[in-house]
């Protein structure tokens, strides 16, 4: 029915500036549009995809089941490993804490699992990590925290019982 218009190259910086100004103001759905804009003329622009990514991960709690999909689909077009580890780790993290904000039936063992996933690959990142950039440590201890907020564990071990019989 429509289709869509592209963006000249010199706009990309001031699309990218728009772009993180939408996820502050909470409207990552408007971020995620711009950043495919600018991909669509720029497909290897690091800083569009790592704006993708975390507009999509900003959609977590609320947003379509996909984001998470969608997500982890940009980090294999990241250059970098250590960007790759770090973001996965995001992914991993937001996903775990929308599910502990969430709540319901088994959603601690389930975000808990998420973020035990997410310290993984910060504890990856971190071995990578540039000097002086401790963002991977600082989202190791943010799930920690988020454990201990919601008081977050594994699914406990069910226990035997053997069935008393009568003789």
């Amino acid at each position: 029915m429509f289709e869509l218009k592209r963006i000249c190259p010199e706009a990309i910086s001031l699309a990218l500036e728009k772009a993180h100004r939408y996820r502050l103001l909470n409207e990552p759905e408007l971020a995620e549009s711009i950043c495919m804009d600018v991909l669509e003329i720029d497909p290897e622009n690091q800083q569009a995809l790592v704006m993708l990514l975390l507009a999509l991960t900003d959609q977590f709690p609320t947003g379509p089941v996909d984001c998470f999909n969608k997500a982890q689909a940009v980090v294999p077009r990241l250059t970098d490993e250590y960007e790759r580890l770090y973001h996965s780790g995001i992914i991993w993290e937001r996903h775990g804490s929308a599910r502990a904000h969430r709540g319901g039936f088994g959603s601690g063992p389930a975000a808990f699992g998420w973020l035990r996933r997410a310290m993984e690959f910060y504890e990856l990142a971190e071995q990578l990590r540039p000097p002086g950039n401790d963002d991977a440590i600082l989202r190791w201890n943010t799930c920690i925290r988020l454990c201990e907020r919601f008081e977050l564990g594994p699914e406990p071990e069910p226990v035997f019982a053997p069935a008393l019989g009568e003789d």
